[in-house]
């Protein structure tokens, strides 16, 4: 659980230097995602969601930037977004 605290903030954190917003807010049903809001980049992820499923949803909007292999991150979050096609150099 440490762990996935740790990348949720840590995904959190790139995700903001790549200029989204990212917002936790009760979706329903929705997992979340990335949208375009009045032209502002966010990332919606879902309160009602725990920790690991959050991050996950986190992790495949940073994915699928191109922009996010440019950025500095730990070797356990690069590897997570190479797991799932993005953080490429």
């Amino acid at each position: 659980m440490h762990d996935t605290l740790g990348l949720l903030e840590e995904a959190r954190q790139l995700a903001s230097e790549l200029g989204y917003t990212v917002r936790e807010e009760p979706l329903g049903e929705l997992a979340g995602g990335p949208c375009v809001v009045g032209g502002e980049r966010r990332i919606l992820l879902n309160l009602a969601h725990g920790p690991a499923d959050r991050l996950e949803v986190l992790l495949g909007a940073l994915a699928a930037d191109p922009r996010v292999g440019a950025e500095p991150k730990s070797r356990l979050l690069a590897k997570r977004l190479a797991a799932l096609g993005g953080g490429r150099s």
